[in-house]
């Protein structure tokens, strides 16, 4: 109950804003779910390292305005600039050598894991028909989870990847699947016309598929750390990570199917 009333005041006013925001407006609300999402993803793997973490969410978050540039170099130079900044810190803010290479890597992965691939949503804004892809994301990796998850409960058998989630079966997964094309479907029916059909499945399948391994990639960095929620900060859901693992992975491949084969 809790997750279904989080769902029912957050959903319409992410819906309502992304219909009324300017893209600096959509923009920022993006650099505060990368400040949030990163800030949780340094607790979990580098809870020993909070100066370098808030420091490193900071950057990181504002990194996701360098794709407003004119200069198409602008964002590359930014993630370099990050890159070249932490790699000096954990040089000369030595403590435990064997450590040392670990950590600085759990930062670097830090900035391609939530800003670079968060950054995505920006530049989807961006597009002539930003808006439209940005629902279509949402309703394709929506409808997927859902299936998912009620196929998953009744027909599941086969356990998909137990080491990584022990709950996910391949029939949840098949499920999704085809939750995730039923829902491009509509999504062309309904607010997206400029779909074709064969767009419908190619950008659901690729979706979808792809929103499922973030789902996973995220629970691998959970075990991983030892914890079970990202954070949180949603109530009934856990963190942001948690909520956005699967536009994570999906975001990217939107952006590069509009801009190359759309």
């Amino acid at each position: 109950m809790k997750r279904l009333a989080t769902a029912a005041v957050l959903l319409p006013l992410v819906i309502v804003f992304i219909l009324k925001a300017s893209a600096f407006q959509f923009a920022l609300l993006v650099f505060l779910l990368a400040l949030l999402g990163l800030d949780e993803f340094y607790r979990m793997a580098l809870p020993q390292r909070r100066g370098e973490g808030r420091a490193a969410t900071v950057a990181g978050a504002c990194a996701v305005f360098a794709v407003f540039s004119s200069t198409p170099l602008l964002p590359l130079l930014t993630l370099t600039a990050l890159v070249l900044a932490f790699s000096l810190v954990a040089l000369f803010r030595l403590q435990d050598i064997k450590q040392s290479a670990p950590d600085v890597a759990l930062v670097l992965m830090g900035f391609l894991y939530v800003p670079l691939l968060m950054g995505h949503l920006v530049l989807i804004r961006m597009l002539p028909n930003g808006v439209s892809w940005l629902f279509l994301i949402m309703v394709i990796v929506m409808a997927g989870d859902s299936a998912a998850y009620y196929v998953g409960s009744s027909l599941g058998k086969h356990r998909l990847y137990p080491a990584v989630s022990p709950k996910k079966s391949v029939e949840g997964a098949l499920g999704g699947l085809s939750g995730s094309v039923i829902g491009a479907v509509i999504a062309r029916f309904t607010f997206f016309p400029e779909l074709g059909i064969g767009d419908c499945f190619a950008a659901a399948l690729l979706l979808g598929v792809l929103g499922q391994l973030g789902d996973l990639f995220e629970s691998l960095i959970k075990r991983s750390c030892g914890v079970k929620d990202s954070g949180t900060i949603i109530p009934g859901h856990g963190g942001v990570l948690d909520r956005l693992d699967s536009i994570l992975f999906a975001a990217p491949a939107a952006y590069y199917y509009a801009c190359f084969l759309f």
